[in-house]
């Protein structure tokens, strides 16, 4: 957990919650009675999209939602927005117009096909979405005197002295056990090209190395045009700094190209969303009971637009979307095998901070055009802008993404000590942090009083033990939302959810006939 954000992702990764998607189409909910009810608890984009669906197939769907707006995670925070959390901490987002940043999902991959179906169906406009760049920065304080290296040295490096240790051992015999005669020459062959070893099997300074990993003086024109070699990272060292941890981040199919994100914010998927269920939010409706027997259901909320009035809701089913770490603190009427299922399930901690600067120095000073620069430090990386390269004026940059125990200690301050210390975390990758700050903003998902974490901590125990029965209709109440899906900590996740879930309700409500 305090490796941060990569080794947190590859855990989920061998635990089946970041595989790839299985949506080919939206459901067919054809045959169902009309004026049959549902009521669906959340307005992020699971309970859209039921509603959405829903509504199609016939059916007379309503939202309650908690928040004054309708998204839940998929936001973006633009100047003049206000984030309140608990403890009462209120920040107010002094961003420039035009600049925001994704404090949720910020990212999508190529192999999400239900929520790029629904991008392109709801005319959400997507752009490419920079997740490696050979030009950003690796950095660990153990290794290299505590200097950031450009992730391209470190690349090239570790492929050529790793093709280099394994040419040596096939050239001592040390193979011979395991590979044939003729696989020893494919072998070498292989590990000559892949780490541009010399006719030697050598990884050296020279021409060959710095056509990958870039040269100390760059070739140019004219009489002085020659290039200079660059001086290689040492082999050991290398391997020592474990930095070749976040090469292999990057090759996880979750973070493979090509990766997109909607022009102008994240948030326009969710407004896009919102648009499709237009007329069907009740906004600062607060659900505190669920109630349901073999005829409907019947939700209670306070609705804080007007006063704090206590409001009963009646329905033939319920679709609920409201986060477990919530969920599980209501009164709810399920069965015993769902409230066991409902709170067995933590949510992860996760703090991001947007930080504007006055200029795009990484461009203008370093080259850096869109990625990720990755670092051992609490903040663990830094991801520069997908968009607006080389303009004029200030710019956010995600100035630190984390998981586990850094989050804990990040959400433990207050938001300006959050900005404060990943501006001095990020100060070892950029100089020119503190003298070109302008404003910044920390969100701690933990401190969200309306989902209190970042998304669902499956095990391989829970899922074993509950997560069949937490994704299966219990009577009339069916639950959808990241959480209930294997693509956990995604939008993908929430509408495959959300897709199941109406399936689901469907089938009961035809059963009911």
């Amino acid at each position: 957990m305090a490796a941060g954000s990569g080794a947190m992702y590859q855990a989920m990764t061998s635990l089946g919650h970041a595989a790839g998607t299985d949506f080919t189409k939206p459901p067919q909910l054809d045959g169902g009675k009309p004026g049959t009810s549902v009521i669906i608890l959340g307005a992020g984009l699971a309970g859209m999209l039921a509603a959405y669906e829903l509504r199609k197939a016939g059916y007379q769907v309503r939202i309650l939602e908690y928040q004054n707006r309708s998204g839940g995670r998929n936001i973006s925070l633009r100047g003049g927005d206000t984030l309140v959390e608990l403890g009462g901490y209120k920040q107010s987002v002094a961003f420039a117009p035009g600049n925001y940043l994704n404090p949720g999902p910020w990212r999508i991959p190529h192999h999400h096909r239900a929520i790029l179906h629904y991008c392109q169906a709801f005319g959400v406009a997507l752009e490419p979405f920079i997740e490696v760049n050979h030009n950003a920065f690796l950095h660990t304080s153990k290794s290299f005197g505590g200097m950031p290296q450009r992730y391209r040295d470190v690349l090239s490096d570790f492929t050529g002295h790793t093709a280099e240790l394994l040419a040596k051992a096939i050239n001592q015999k040390a193979l011979d056990t395991a590979i044939t005669k003729d696989e020893k020459q494919d072998l070498l062959d292989a590990m000559q090209g892949w780490g541009l070893l010399d006719k030697n099997y050598k990884y050296t300074i020279g021409n060959l190395s710095s056509s990958r990993r870039g040269f100390a003086k760059a070739e140019g024109g004219g009489p002085d045009g020659a290039p200079v070699p660059s001086t290689l990272l040492s082999g050991p060292e290398i391997m020592r700094s474990g930095l070749w941890e976040w090469l292999s981040f990057q090759m996880t199919h979750e973070m493979q190209t090509t990766m997109f994100q909607p022009v102008g914010g994240m948030d326009h998927i969710g407004k896009a969303f919102a648009r499709q269920v237009a007329g069907l939010v009740t906004h600062h409706a607060q659900v505190t009971k669920l109630r349901q027997d073999d005829h409907g259901v019947t939700v209670t909320y306070t609705d804080h637009a007007r006063g704090g009035a206590v409001t009963e809701v009646k329905a033939d089913y319920c679709v609920c979307t409201i986060p477990l770490s919530v969920l599980s603190q209501l009164d709810i009427q399920v069965s015993t095998a769902m409230q066991q299922a409902i709170t067995a399930v933590p949510y992860l901690s996760s703090v991001k901070i947007g930080l504007e600067f006055k200029r795009r120095f990484w461009e203008e000073d370093e080259a850096i055009y869109g990625g990720i620069s990755f670092t051992d430090q609490q903040i663990t990386q830094v991801s520069y802008p997908s968009h607006g390269y080389f303009s004029r004026g200030p710019a956010v940059l995600l100035g630190g993404y984390m998981f586990g125990a850094p989050a804990f200690d990040f959400a433990g301050m207050t938001p300006e000590e959050r900005v404060k210390t990943a501006l001095a975390q990020g100060s070892v990758l950029h100089k020119q942090y503190r003298d070109e700050f302008r404003s910044g903003v920390g969100v701690a998902w933990s401190r969200m009083p309306w989902i209190l974490g970042c998304c669902a901590e499956w095990s391989e125990e829970t899922r074993r033990d509950h997560y069949k029965t937490l994704t299966t209709m219990d009577n009339r109440v069916v639950m959808a939302g990241e959480h209930a899906s294997y693509v956990g900590c995604w939008q993908e996740g929430a509408l495959l959810s959300s897709l199941s879930a109406v399936t689901q309700l469907h089938q009961r409500a035809l059963g009911a006939r």
